[in-house]
């Protein structure tokens, strides 16, 4: 009898499965959607090629909007108005949409195929994102999984961005990935290198991009990014400036710090920067070297599992732990919270700010997950 069971629920599986293949193969190769027209903001019109995401349609046209998961339906960066021509709302966007966007015709245009003509608006800003072509000018690891990539922007040759932002690195085929990726990275030099982009990128265990970049990356390799994208940026306000970061995070940091440094900031500015063990620290020249050039600013690395050998004598424990000490001593009703990192660091550093009493809306970040 268990045997039967077994056997029925293989024969199940295995048919659902053919089924599922099937529909792809009709839904790539008989499903021809022709060429559809899509309508932005009531002023440019485009043709594209149907059968895509209404993300992948205008990235064609040269019209990026922001998605830091490259299209996976992770971010929700890609949120854009689609007034006519997009189908039902799907299960893959609902977890991302309040019910106010879902009634103002919100959507994910990466989860929205392009199978008619569409209405869509979308911010005026977006159509300053580009597309770089550039070349791998420097390689420097900062970590064991750490690395710097420079790359020096070819066509166009200068980007302008704000301090905080991130660009999309688009990934090429190597060993068994046949196709490109895009993710995104924080950009971490200062906004007056116009000619160059750093980027801090951490290896990902079986991660596409971050393989690719630690692997296979070569300096004089070109490579494309998009970019600039992204709000995550210096806001005005008086009273002091609470960063938090770990691993890779410390790239937007590297870039707000250096735009304070040459506006000549006097606000109060405590970072807080999270490692495992003394090997998970970098930066710490540079660092040292910015809390003796900018007023009030105080850099705080913490480590939560130092190691006997690493004769460890800073601050220790996980990293909310410091920032709960540190907010309970300061007036944090005027404070302001910039985060980076992984996103259970950032939610529990978000619990740790408003518990301490600082305002929600003064906590900026950008959610990379």
């Amino acid at each position: 009898m268990t045997v039967l069971i077994l056997k029925t629920i293989f024969l199940i599986t295995a048919i659902n499965g053919v089924l599922a293949v099937l529909l792809v193969i009709a839904e790539r190769y008989l499903a021809n959607y022709g060429e559809c027209k899509i309508q932005i903001n009531d002023q440019k019109e485009i043709q594209v090629n149907g059968g895509t995401s209404l993300l992948s349609a205008l990235s064609s046209q040269k019209i990026f909007l922001p998605s830091a998961c490259g299209g996976r339906g992770t971010c929700a960066y890609c949120k854009c108005k689609v007034q006519n021509g997009a189908g039902p709302l799907l299960p893959t966007e609902v977890p991302f949409l309040t019910q106010t966007e879902i009634e103002s015709q919100i959507r994910l245009s990466c989860q929205v195929k392009v199978k008619q003509d569409l209405q869509i608006s979308i911010p005026e800003a977006l159509f300053a994102i580009q597309k770089f072509d550039s070349e791998i000018e420097l390689i420097q690891d900062l970590t064991y999984d750490i690395k710097l990539i420079r790359l020096k922007l070819l066509e166009p040759d200068h980007i302008q961005f704000k301090a905080g932002q991130y660009v999309q690195l688009v990934s090429q085929p190597y060993g068994k990935v046949k196709g490109s990726v895009q993710r995104a990275y924080s950009i971490a030099s200062p906004t007056y290198e116009t000619g160059i982009v750093d980027l801090m990128i951490r290896l990902v265990p079986e991660g596409i991009c971050t393989t690719w970049v630690h692997e296979v990356l070569k300096e004089k390799d070109h490579v494309q990014i998009i970019g600039p994208m992204g709000d995550f940026k210096m806001h005005e306000g008086e009273g002091e400036i609470i960063m938090v970061a770990g691993g890779s995070g410390m790239a937007p940091m590297v870039s707000l710090l250096s735009d304070i440094l040459c506006k000549s900031g006097q606000r109060k500015i405590t970072y807080f920067f999270g490692a495992v063990t003394k090997r998970d620290l970098f930066f710490l020249d540079e660092m040292a070297e910015f809390e003796r050039k900018i007023p009030n600013f105080t850099f705080v690395p913490a480590l939560s599992d130092p190691q006997p050998d690493d004769g460890w004598k800073g601050t220790t424990g996980l990293i909310t732990v410091p920032l709960a000490n540190y907010l309970s001593s300061i007036q944090t009703d005027k404070a302001q919270g910039y985060l980076c990192g992984s996103p259970g660091m950032i939610h529990a550093c978000i619990s740790v700010m408003k518990e301490k009493g600082m305002p929600g809306d003064q906590i900026f970040f950008d959610p990379f997950g």
